[in-house]
């Protein structure tokens, strides 16, 4: 509604000062659980092993693959991310100072085997650290788009046999995976550089377990 006002303005159908106002109210609040896909464990380790490792391409795209569901990034992080922002805190690699949505920065820890995959990938020694690659296997450009990043995401889940994958589900993947495992939901949190908790909880799609309450047995309970 609010675009279609704007282009009545611009077509002279509607006055500016009315667009302005239309642009000011407030959308209907959206309830329930925002859709998407998560993959299990078996699909995230299949989708990023997916690409031709033999090919420079392929290592690429296995690196950047495996970064998104293990570290949850998202496609401008992607694109932006350079050599200097892999750094080494508490003895363990990361992404430093990574500016996210909204201009928040966060620093988000890499898996030793994500490095692993980034080294193996590696064909720059400065600037973007993922940059096109030619059909001749040559490396090229200053960077990539986030339309290439959409077409990795839905080439390796075509291959995997996993449709409508979108690159934002492999954050969610990276949620629950880490919830799964028996990661903090805080700590989740701030891998994902969610302000919100109820943010991370929408990602993990889970539902509260009544049966087996959370709470039931937390170690204050009377000896039998």
């Amino acid at each position: 509604m609010r675009r279609l006002a704007y282009e009545a303005a611009d077509c002279g159908l509607l006055s500016a000062d009315l667009a302005a106002g239309i642009r000011r109210v407030k959308g209907v609040k959206k309830l329930g659980v925002r859709l998407g896909n998560w993959l299990t464990a078996e699909q995230g380790q299949a989708l990023w092993q997916a690409p031709d490792q033999q090919r420079l391409k392929g290592k690429r795209d296995r690196a950047l693959l495996a970064l998104m569901l293990a570290c949850g990034l998202r496609r401008h992080e992607v694109v932006a991310l350079t050599l200097d922002h892999l750094q080494q805190r508490e003895e363990h690699w990361a992404i430093v100072d990574l500016v996210g949505k909204g201009g928040h920065v966060r620093t988000v820890p890499v898996p030793d085997w994500v490095r692993s995959a980034l080294n193996e990938a590696a064909a720059v020694n400065r600037g973007r650290l993922f940059r096109r690659v030619s059909k001749a296997g040559r490396i090229w450009g200053e960077g990539i788009t986030e339309k290439a990043v959409w077409h990795i995401v839905k080439e390796a889940a075509n291959g995997v046999g996993v449709p409508k994958l979108a690159p934002h589900d492999l954050r969610r993947t990276c949620a629950r995976l880490c919830h799964a495992s028996g990661g903090e939901l805080e700590q989740i949190q701030f891998l994902l550089g969610h302000i919100s908790v109820q943010t991370t909880e929408r990602y993990l799609g889970c539902k509260q377990r009544i049966r087996s309450a959370v709470n039931d047995q937390i170690g204050i309970e009377p000896s039998a």
